[in-house]
């Protein structure tokens, strides 16, 4: 990608990275705006082009003759019909639409879409869905939605990928999107990517500080921890809690000479247990605590509490009986930590 210049400053940085042909690529990240939106213009080689009159963007391919690339972006149409809009696109297709079976069925689904939800996102998928792209640009269709329509839209996004095939490069701010859609992710901060991978390895072995807090929810649990390392045996010390590090983690703190240093310990919640059988068997890895705040979302329950000044979740079974104010003992599961360097962030035993 190009490095956008404002005189003498660089605006964006060149980040080298490869898209997944026929497979959904998305791109998410921190902070939400030019620096995201701006690496889509530059995929497609444009600048955006913006009708003040009109308060929308203009959806176009790269060149009249070469419409092999459609872009989706944050829209906000005229109110024309759904029907109207598709059939209009045809018509100002430099191609031949060919009506498949296939092709119709989506563009019926389509309009039956529009009588039930927003109408500017399925009207845009709609326009794409005529020109045949081989690659859509989508740059957060779903944003103006509410929850319920972004999980609807997110489905048939899915559908309208394995239908047709085609290349998806996905824009977006919102992490559970970029984790259901995505077949491949680029994790990025303040325009510079931190990590390209699926969503299940970015999940389980984040890169760095960011791309661990940044992806799941809630969000995973960070505490500062003091290793000591004494022959074979590695612990992380918490405050008053000592926590003793598994053989498939301590050899990298080894290693990397982080005896009496201070490190970032990760946590993610549903990795904190409160369950007595788990308890007894994890011994060395105990921290206790105050309930500061209980969530029932009924298929499970959110525990919010403190450690040494660092507020905790625990994501449980909603048979617990802790509740707001009580004492609790959780116990870590060590096998699944993330340690992470204090100074570089980046990430230690992954």
């Amino acid at each position: 990608m190009n490095t956008g210049h404002t005189s003498d400053i660089s605006v964006l940085p060149e980040v080298p990275f490869t898209f997944v042909p026929h497979r959904i690529n998305v791109i998410v990240g921190y902070p939400v705006g030019i620096s995201i939106e701006k690496r889509v213009v530059q995929i497609a080689g444009l600048e955006f082009i913006r009708s003040v009159e009109n308060r929308f963007y203009t959806i176009m391919c790269l060149h009249p003759v070469e419409p092999f690339l459609n872009i989706l972006l944050q829209l906000f149409f005229r109110p024309l019909t759904c029907q109207f809009d598709i059939e209009h696109r045809r018509q100002i297709s430099t191609i031949e639409f060919h009506g498949t079976d296939k092709k119709v069925r989506l563009l019926q689904g389509i309009r039956t879409w529009s009588e039930e939800m927003v109408g500017p996102t399925n009207k845009a998928m709609g326009r794409a869905i005529v020109r045949n792209p081989k690659v859509f640009l989508m740059d957060e269709p779903l944003s103006n939605l509410d929850a319920k329509l972004r999980v609807q839209m997110r489905i048939e996004i899915s559908k309208l990928h394995e239908n047709l095939g085609a290349t998806i490069i996905y824009v977006t701010h919102d992490q559970t999107e970029a984790m259901t859609l995505g077949t491949r992710i680029v994790v990025m901060k303040d325009g510079v990517v931190q990590q390209v991978d699926t969503p299940q390895n970015l999940y389980n072995t984040p890169c760095n500080l960011f791309v661990a807090g940044f992806i799941g929810s809630p969000q995973m649990n960070f505490m500062d921890a003091v290793c000591s390392v004494k022959g074979d045996d590695v612990t992380l010390t918490v405050g008053k809690h000592v926590l003793k590090v598994p053989a498939s983690k301590k050899q990298a703190l080894i290693n990397g000479n982080y005896d009496g240093k201070t490190v970032v310990l990760g946590i993610r919640p549903e990795d904190v247990h409160d369950s007595q059988a788990f308890i007894s068997n994890s011994p060395d890895s105990i921290i206790e605590s105050e309930i500061k705040v209980y969530e029932l979302l009924g298929a499970e329950v959110f525990l919010y509490f403190d450690v040494e000044g660092t507020q905790m979740t625990a994501r449980v079974n909603p048979r617990t009986t802790l509740r707001t104010g009580d004492k609790a003992v959780f116990a870590l599961d060590m096998e699944k930590i993330h340690v992470f360097d204090k100074e570089t962030e980046l990430t230690i035993t992954n």
